[in-house]
């Protein structure tokens, strides 16, 4: 029989505290609902990271059933994620959910190491001038989901050289206990200098402190990225997105 789950701690329980999981229901507050059936949980929530998202977690038979219902409760628009074998088979088991994309979901259980000597920089701190931000980032992001102004992006962080904005990164869309990272981006001036690990490394240690853990999702393809983000201490998990065809 399926489940809707009522409480954070009612999900946590079902998921062993996935922080996929509990990062997508965004603490059921709001919008945010969540199911369960069996060995199985799908929850989500709208316009997180840009998207209506679910996650899905557990065996993949259960998982098949509640995301076919959660589908049928929040409508085409909510897009499925979640580890990327499990959701091979779950769209393997449903008709008119196919595969969007595949990335890494990345996840910081405790706050990182200091920073290294061998890491360049000067200080670190929350940013308010958000222009200055926004300047960057159309810079040299400008595909970046998180924006100064964007819905569910609370705050940025940066660090300076010779009093320019050289790198930045946001803490956006975090749930109550998932803290996400986002919206890195480095001055193409400044690149090499270790500048955007300094941030994240800062960013991290805030998200940390503030929700539990701190987690960040990137593209495969953007090694140097990952790499960063591993030797900040975020363990790797491979990610495939779904969406609903017509």
């Amino acid at each position: 029989m399926i489940i809707e789950l009522r409480s954070a701690r009612e999900l946590g329980s079902a998921c062993d505290d996935d922080d996929l999981v509990m990062w997508a229901a965004q603490g059921l507050t709001g919008a945010g609902r969540a199911w369960a059936l069996g060995d199985a949980v799908v929850a989500g929530s709208p316009l997180i990271s840009r998207r209506d998202r679910l996650a899905v977690w557990g065996g993949a038979d259960c998982a098949a059933e509640l995301l076919r219902h959660a589908l049928g409760e929040l409508g085409p628009a909510y897009r499925p994620l979640g580890e990327a074998e499990l959701m091979s088979e779950v769209t393997a088991r449903l008709d008119g959910v196919r595969e969007r994309g595949r990335f890494s979901w990345m996840s910081l259980p405790a706050a990182p190491a200091p920073i290294p000597a061998s890491v360049s920089g000067e200080g670190v701190g929350w940013v308010e001038a958000e222009a200055e931000v926004a300047a960057l980032l159309a810079a040299a992001a400008p595909h970046s989901y998180a924006v100064p102004g964007a819905a569910g992006v609370s705050r940025w962080a940066g660090v300076r050289v010779d009093g320019r904005l050289a790198a930045v990164a946001a803490d956006a869309w975090s749930a109550p206990t998932v803290g996400l990272l986002a919206g890195v981006a480095t001055d193409a001036a400044f690149r090499g200098r270790g500048l955007a690990e300094r941030v994240c490394r800062w960013v991290s240690r805030e998200l940390v402190a503030a929700y539990g853990r701190a987690a960040l999702m990137v593209d495969d393809v953007n090694a140097v990225a990952i790499g960063v983000y591993e030797r900040i201490g975020y363990r790797r998990r491979p990610v495939m997105a779904a969406h609903v065809t017509p």
